[in-house]
């Protein structure tokens, strides 16, 4: 399939009329008619209906005519791009979850008007890959909690230090607490599964279900999910109160004798990109700027 196929099948698709396709793009008609054959053939579909008086798009040429200009315009606006000789700034960023995916929109704003050529792209991935993905030069800088456990190659720089915290509804018994500890904690608890959190919160979280019974467990595959159970008085999460990151639907109550944990970016010691500089500073103001002060 190439550019000339989709352009002579789009221009018959709008006249439906070989003769003045061909005029429109000033080729011949059995061009324009080899075109077309030769692309309904590579698709194997019909794509008109073709009579000595009419020409008429199939429904197969019906839903491959969106198709056919999304192509062409992308190939059009890749071409302008290129002529330009604008260089556009890559930026790939990765986090695990919306609460973090939250803190982004924020620093891509002023980062973009330092930037004007700035074109970031954000992913979501679970904990175990979006490391590997920095560690493989797929992503530059991913938001986290730093795992104590095991030893990375990348660099972490520290946002903050964050509580873990009950996270309820406002509605729930244990949110008339303004702190709590583990014996506090009473009731269903939601757990997360261990692909969407860190090791240190999984561990803390099996501790806590090792002291419940079967009725009073519930799971969730993602944290969003444990905080829409929690919001509908099904039971109470942990985790950690990044607070410019929080959920405003939910109350974050510190359990004052579990561990804080640190919350902050990894990125790969080499990189010397400016516009990751520039993001690594603004975040970090950022989050200096949004924590409580004491």
């Amino acid at each position: 399939m190439n550019t000339v196929q989709l352009e002579c099948f789009v221009a018959v698709a709008e006249y439906l009329n070989f003769s003045k396709a061909s005029r429109a793009l000033q080729i011949t008609q059995p061009a324009v008619s080899h075109q077309i054959q030769t692309l309904e053939e590579e698709l194997d579909a019909k794509l008109f209906n073709r009579t000595s008086k009419n020409v008429s798009l199939t429904q197969d040429g019906l839903l491959f005519l969106a198709d056919a200009q999304l192509i062409l315009k992308t190939a059009l606006s890749a071409k302008e791009r290129l002529g330009s000789h604008e260089d556009f700034i890559s930026l790939e960023l990765g986090c695990h979850n919306y609460m973090e995916l939250n803190l982004f929109p924020p620093i891509l704003e002023k980062l973009s008007a330092e930037f004007p050529l700035l074109r970031p792209n954000i992913r979501l991935v679970p904990f175990p890959s979006l490391l590997s993905m920095i560690e493989n030069n797929q992503v530059h800088a991913a938001l986290g909690i730093k795992n104590e456990q095991k030893v990375s190659a990348l660099f972490f720089r520290k946002l903050c230090s964050a509580p873990i915290s009950c996270v309820c509804s406002p509605s729930h018994p244990l949110a008339r607490y303004k702190t709590l500890t583990r014996k506090q904690l009473a009731g269903n608890f939601i757990a997360c599964s261990p692909r969407q959190i860190s090791d240190s919160l999984f561990a803390i979280q099996n501790s806590i279900l090792m002291e419940l019974l079967p009725g009073q467990r519930l799971f969730a595959e993602n944290i969003e999910s444990a905080f829409a159970l929690a919001k509908a008085l099904f039971g109470y999460t942990l985790y950690p109160d990044i607070v410019s990151a929080g959920d405003t639907g939910l109350c974050f109550i510190p359990v004052t004798d579990l561990p804080h944990i640190s919350f902050g970016v990894y990125y790969q010691y080499n990189h010397d990109l400016p516009v990751l500089k520039r993001f690594l500073t603004l975040i970090s103001e950022y989050m200096k700027d949004t924590q409580p002060r004491i």
